[in-house]
């Protein structure tokens, strides 16, 4: 008999199939060549975690900027990506890691963004219970390690060295522990209404030890948006740990790889 997660997983399954001719056309559509690009990070970090990749955005002549996202609930969220995209100057590509996938498939359809790019990131549909999703795969470690201070959630310092960071020097996480920006419970009740995947060239950067993220969860969603897909064997921060991987995604989002 199938057990339960089993069966859930089945149907998962069963749904990427049905969907495969519904979805936009992600995978085959032309990329407009860009020069900007708007990066916006998720739980347990703040806007310096793309640094690794900036410099070598910043390095090939391309415009990069970092979004501080706020972590407070998800609209003031997709408001201060959509804020940083309006003062780009042309095709921009739009990334997002971990929770900032939410904010990509809500912000993406801004006109100036020209692609999407997903590292080991949320990527649901439109009005999608992601937590929902999420549980028809295996729970990953890091959920055990999340604390709570009143509305405010955050990762032990234990969790985010072994299962946030887990192939990052310890002395390097523990700096990045030191400026992770705690997040509020009302951000993770939030839903998208939108999936800007469904029309605009997706790309998606799967960590395939990732330990916050279950990495067959991040192929699912992969696979679902029709996005040219790599895998990169890194923990959740694959943006750090193998900033010439996620950058040359980017740079081939944004049309400047042949």
């Amino acid at each position: 008999m199938m057990d339960r997660r089993v069966f859930s997983t089945t149907v998962v399954a069963g749904l990427a199939a049905s969907l495969i001719s519904t979805r936009g056309m992600a995978a085959t559509s032309a990329v407009a060549k860009a020069r900007n690009v708007v990066l916006v990070h998720g739980l347990f970090a703040d806007g310096s975690c793309w640094s690794e990749v900036i410099a070598r955005l910043q390095a090939a002549g391309l415009n990069a900027t970092s979004v501080q996202n706020p972590l407070t609930t998800l609209p003031e969220a997709v408001d201060s990506a959509e804020r940083v995209l309006a003062r780009q100057d042309g095709p921009t590509v739009l990334v997002g890691h971990s929770f900032s996938g939410m904010i990509v498939t809500e912000a993406g359809l801004h006109p100036n963004v020209s692609a999407l790019v997903y590292v080991a990131a949320r990527a649901p549909d439109a009005g999608e219970d992601y937590t929902a999703l999420a549980k028809t795969f295996p729970t990953p470690p890091a959920s055990a390690g999340i604390v709570f201070d009143g509305d405010e959630g955050r990762l032990s310092e234990a969790a985010f060295l072994r299962d946030f960071a887990g192939d990052l020097p310890e002395a390097k996480a523990k700096v990045l522990y030191a400026v992770q920006e705690p997040f509020h419970k009302a951000l993770l009740a939030g839903k998208t209404t939108q999936a800007a995947w469904r029309s605009k060239p997706s790309f998606y950067a799967v960590s395939t030890e990732d330990r916050t993220i279950n990495p067959d969860l991040e192929r699912f969603m992969a696979k679902r948006m029709g996005a040219k897909t790599i895998e990169v064997k890194a923990s959740h921060l694959a943006l750090i740990s193998h900033p010439l991987e996620i950058t040359n995604l980017i740079l081939e989002a944004a049309g400047q790889l042949a």
